[in-house]
């Protein structure tokens, strides 16, 4: 959807870069691959981008203006409708605000907006994230009975942090779409939590 999307859009000045948060490029390889995407496709082994910019669960879209500029910050964005008998949402809203920004419809949000929405990691989180690097560094050296506590605590530190809880399944040989994955979901919507929390104004 994303190489449709920038082939659609790109004269209007759309530029597309897709990042998969994945273990090793082995793993997100078959997904590039299918998708044959000419706009740049990178793969993100050590959750460079979620630091940056706070990302907590995937898929997410950051809209960055021409100045460099976070005129949208993180929100979930799905590029089909494969999902949504899981999730609830839609992926119609989203890209057709995407693509009104784009094309100069609509200004997005105005300065003071991005700035509500922004969500910044408190201490505790940016603690979790040191713990999950710690993990992924003594999972690459082997050291896993190690790795494991330090990859369960960052989990404890940040819950609602999916690149964390559920980006380390596949460093600990848990299968990320498993029955695993399914009892965290579970534990964490019937509390009354959502998995996914998209901006107000594109609620599918």
């Amino acid at each position: 959807m994303w190489q449709a999307l920038w082939e659609e859009l790109r004269d209007a000045g759309l530029s597309v870069i897709t990042v998969a948060l994945d273990r090793s490029p082995e793993d997100a390889r078959a997904w590039i691959e299918a998708a044959r995407p000419t706009h740049p496709s990178l793969i993100d082994t050590r959750h460079v981008l979620a630091d940056l910019y706070n990302l907590v669960n995937v898929p997410t879209i950051l809209w960055i203006d021409a100045r460099g500029r976070i005129a949208r910050p993180n929100d979930v964005a799905f590029g089909t409708d494969t999902f949504r008998h899981l999730t609830g949402l839609a992926s119609a809203r989203p890209l057709a605000a995407l693509r009104a920004w784009v094309r100069g419809e609509t200004a997005g949000l105005a300065p003071e907006e991005v700035r509500r929405h922004l969500t910044l990691p408190s201490e505790q989180d940016q603690l979790a994230r040191a713990e999950f690097a710690l993990a992924d560094w003594l999972a690459r050296q082997g050291r896993l009975e190690a790795a494991e506590r330090h990859f369960v605590r960052a989990g404890e530190l940040a819950p609602h942090d999916f690149t964390i809880r559920r980006g380390s399944m596949p460093r600990r040989g848990i299968d990320p779409m498993g029955p695993r994955f399914r009892e965290m979901l579970d534990e964490w919507t019937r509390a009354g939590r959502p998995y996914y929390r998209p901006l107000p104004d594109t609620r599918g």
